[in-house]
């Protein structure tokens, strides 16, 4: 009976979450993210101020609410790769994946939340503290496939062209949502450009962190 209601009560706390999300990021489209406050979020939602803060602690978190699974993809790709696939091949295949399924974590997330992010300095800002955590948590991940100690500088560089290649597609992705191409044409240039991209760092990282 406990583990009922605490599943039912874990539930509701999600579909709270969620519903508080859907509508600050359907009135952060409508006019903008910093011209939004808190309270309106609130009272769209009929839910007292205090829960949305509970529930989110900053107002980013309303509007760019994959983060954690952002900052952790690269790293758990990494840490979940196929024995003999090194790290670039195992991060090659999850982007090709990322793109065939459209993924927002890639950066396919349409044109009018694209927009609302490219428009606000706050979210901006964020998202690019998010691409420099998970390029921090894709350094711990290779330090800890190769053994590598804490003074061999040689995962933080892998990391530092490993995540540079992601973030340049993503904004790729980004750039081409704001000019107005859809997401099927995106993914066809895109999947061609990734393979040059990926390709231009097989010489280095081909045998680099080998499950």
């Amino acid at each position: 009976m406990g583990t009922r209601t605490t599943g039912l009560r874990e539930a509701k706390k999600q579909e709270t979450r969620q519903l508080i999300s859907d509508h600050a990021t359907r009135l952060f489209m409508a006019q903008g993210f910093e011209a939004t406050t808190i309270s309106e979020i609130a009272g769209a939602a009929r839910v007292a101020k205090k829960t949305v803060t509970n529930y989110f602690a900053r107002k980013e978190d309303l509007a760019l609410d994959h983060q954690e699974e952002f900052v952790a993809a690269l790293a758990g790709t990494v840490s979940g790769r196929a024995p003999g696939e090194s790290a670039l091949s195992a991060l090659r295949r999850a982007f090709t994946e990322d793109v065939a399924r459209r993924s927002p974590v890639a950066g396919f997330a349409g044109p009018d939340f694209s927009r609302m992010v490219a428009d606000s300095p706050t979210l901006t800002a964020r998202l690019r503290d998010l691409h420099d955590l998970r390029q921090e948590a894709l350094t711990r991940a290779l330090r800890e496939a190769t053994g590598a100690d804490a003074e061999d500088i040689t995962p933080a560089a892998a990391a530092a062209q490993l995540g540079s290649a992601y973030r340049l597609l993503f904004e790729r992705i980004q750039a081409l949502t704001l000019a107005g191409h859809g997401n099927d044409a995106i993914a066809g240039r895109v999947a061609d450009e990734a393979t040059r991209v990926f390709d231009l760092m097989e010489p280095s990282l081909a045998d680099y962190a080998v499950a």
